[in-house]
């Protein structure tokens, strides 16, 4: 085997393991909640020492930043296409589209959204900026581009709005406001308003609440979004 395929061998190995190492630890956090993620625990289901865990996570914080990066990525980018393949001239199937994509990744991805919007890990401690600045922002703007796209038809019913700028956290004003420079503060509040209506039924459903009600949580979930479009006043073109 040549120095090549043999440094090959070993990065896939690598990869590899990082990978099982993070999927150990998402079931870990599933079966015993948020404060099961330990490096000791992932080297134990893994057949592992704990020493050769910290050759590709120097600290239990590392993992969980890597973590959250990950599954915030992969959530922004289901968003982001699913908003980018419906057509720009119909913002009812826009909004359809990016509301349903995040309700169908948290579902399938029931820990990564726990991680992420849900059980905070304890004595985690994030990097400066956060774990994932740039999912974060994606999914932050690519929510507001929903109020955007319904403001020209809503915005009559937010004339007399109280919001003003100083209403907000300044981290959401400096996503926000570079991206949709146009917007006013009235709208800045429906979007988060419609993060309500979206992230409420979603939470309910990962957790498990909403199957000890209802045998068609999708079911519903359409129907309020259906709901939204239409409290928006966003015309259906098709």
């Amino acid at each position: 085997m040549t120095v090549t395929g043999s440094k090959g061998r070993r990065e896939r190995l690598r990869a590899e393991t990082t990978a099982e190492i993070k999927k150990v630890a998402l079931a870990l956090m599933a079966s015993g909640g948020p404060d099961a993620i330990t490096l000791r625990a992932i080297a134990r289901e893994m057949g592992m020492t704990a020493n050769a865990i910290y050759g590709y996570f120097a600290t239990r914080d590392d993992l969980v930043t890597t973590l959250i990066k990950d599954v915030y990525t992969a959530l922004a980018d289901a968003v982001d296409a699913a908003w980018e393949a419906a057509p720009a001239t119909d913002p009812a199937i826009r909004i359809t589209a990016w509301a349903t994509a995040f309700r169908t990744w948290a579902v399938v991805n029931a820990q990564g959204f726990r991680l992420i919007y849900g059980d905070p890990v304890p004595g985690y401690h994030a990097p400066e900026g956060g774990p994932a600045p740039d999912a974060a922002r994606r999914v932050c703007t690519g929510l507001t581009a929903l109020a955007a796209a319904a403001w020209p038809h809503t915005q009559h019913l937010y004339e007399h709005s109280a919001f003003g700028w100083s209403d907000f956290d300044p981290a959401l004003l400096d996503k926000v406001r570079p991206a949709f420079p146009d917007l006013p503060p009235a709208a800045v509040a429906l979007a988060l308003r419609i993060w309500g209506h979206l992230h409420g039924l979603v939470s309910l459903e990962v957790y498990g609440h909403m199957h000890t009600q209802t045998t068609s949580p999708e079911k519903l979930f359409e129907e309020e979004l259906a709901q939204l479009v239409q409290m928006l006043g966003v015309p259906r073109r098709s």
